[in-house]
């Protein structure tokens, strides 16, 4: 049935432009909707059909994602009057992509299921470098047998496809994840402060710990960035903020504490407090560069 798929895509941005247009790529018929119009017109460049909503993608096909940016956007465009499930047929399969709460998750997919639809929830790792090379890490809950089916257009997006457990199972671990990169994304940001103010050259200490046991996906992809100045987003600020505050829901709801997740959530909001909404999560380091008093980026 892989190629039966008829595939729509709900949300244009930075992650979803990507994931659509490899999956477009892998052989299947992609229809897009975004909130912007205007998003649309590049997938009708590459070969994507559009719709004038969430509910005609959900008429016309039967396999929908949506890769948008908080639970209530996804409730908008999935439970909204002209939403998916207004739209879709009994025997459906919508994949939810998004990073959202867990709770909220489960929710969507009673009310999916009470129309005859099947829900994953997927979110995704391995931000703008990973959509683009078709190579995220998605982590999914629900259905085993559903996963079984659709995996074929997952593996159009990623190289590692992991079933977490029941629905909601994929968003706990997307959680995991964001506490992981917080506290990675802070000792990377300590470690360029702490060579930069010892006057160790900063490329040299990325080609020695890149390679050591403190290596990890954020020094590799993201500090190189740092050593060029260069905060464009590959995960903004704004959506890590998001993100974190799902974990620290969570945490509180099971009375778990989560120190450093707390601290990088707070200093990440000093960076929005200087207009760094928008830039990369690394824009970190500029938070150290004013707390060590000490520069580090490249200013232009």
């Amino acid at each position: 049935m892989a190629k039966d798929w008829k595939v729509g895509f709900i949300g244009l941005g930075i992650m979803g432009r990507s994931m659509s247009r490899n999956i477009y790529r892998a052989g299947f018929p992609v229809t897009v909707w975004n909130r912007t119009p205007s998003k649309m017109e590049e997938a009708v460049k590459w070969g994507a059909l559009t719709a004038s909503s969430p509910k005609e993608v959900a008429q016309n096909c039967n396999l929908i994602i949506t890769m948008v940016g908080d639970t209530p956007d996804v409730r908008e465009v999935i439970e909204g009057e002209n939403g998916v499930l207004s739209g879709a047929r009994p025997g459906s399969v919508l994949i939810d992509m998004s990073t959202i709460s867990p709770d909220a998750t489960r929710e969507i997919a009673a009310r999916a299921a009470e129309r005859g639809v099947a829900m994953l929830d997927a979110p995704v790792s391995g931000g703008d470098i990973g959509a683009r090379n078709g190579t995220l890490s998605i982590m999914v809950g629900g259905d085993a047998e559903v996963l079984e089916k659709v995996r074929p257009v997952l593996e159009a997006m990623g190289k590692s496809i992991v079933h977490c457990g029941p629905v909601g199972a994929g968003q706990t671990v997307k959680a995991c994840n964001q506490i992981l990169c917080g506290l990675n994304l802070l000792g990377m940001v300590e470690a360029f402060a702490f060579a930069k103010k010892a006057g160790v050259d900063l490329e040299k200490m990325l080609q020695v710990t890149t390679q050591g046991a403190g290596g990890s996906w954020a020094l590799s992809n993201l500090g190189p960035r740092i050593a060029k100045g260069d905060l464009a987003p590959g995960f903004s600020v704004r959506f890590q903020q998001k993100d974190l505050r799902i974990v620290l829901q969570e945490a509180e709801r099971m009375e778990l504490p989560l120190l450093g997740t707390a601290v990088v959530q707070q200093l990440l909001r000093s960076v929005q407090a200087y207009g760094g909404n928008d830039d990369g999560t690394h824009a970190l380091i500029r938070v150290m560069e004013q707390l060590g008093n000490v520069s580090i980026t490249p200013k232009e």
